[in-house]
């Protein structure tokens, strides 16, 4: 399976839709993910991740508040609140969903050193 980030876009935009999803295997469900102007999520009931495919924009997870850009991985633990925004018009990111609801039990070895 290979998908890129330009052909995930394109089918994205042909549906008409924030997010689809493009792969699904076990647990894990990848989906590109485009918010317009203002990121209305609300917390997930599984683990995910999220990598930055284009643009660039402000990511608050529970009240911490980092820059993102194109690359940048980000992990959100299930039910976590957390949203995007003032990100660029071009802003887009993989979203990986993957586990039980509620999320795995915690072992990040590295989670906190940066």
């Amino acid at each position: 399976m290979h998908i890129t980030p330009a052909n995930a876009l394109q089918t994205l935009h042909q549906s008409n839709k924030l997010f689809i999803s493009l792969f699904e295997h076990g647990s894990l469900v990848v989906e590109i993910y485009q918010p317009q102007k203002v990121d209305l999520q609300q917390p997930h009931d599984r683990d995910e991740v999220y990598v930055i495919t284009n643009g660039h924009g402000q990511f608050n997870h529970n009240n911490t508040i980092v820059s993102v850009n194109t690359g940048d991985f980000l992990f959100v633990p299930a039910g976590d609140p957390h949203h995007f925004f003032d990100f660029s018009d071009d802003f887009a990111t993989w979203v990986i969903f993957y586990g039980p609801k509620g999320g795995e039990l915690n072992t990040f070895a590295h989670e906190n050193e940066n």
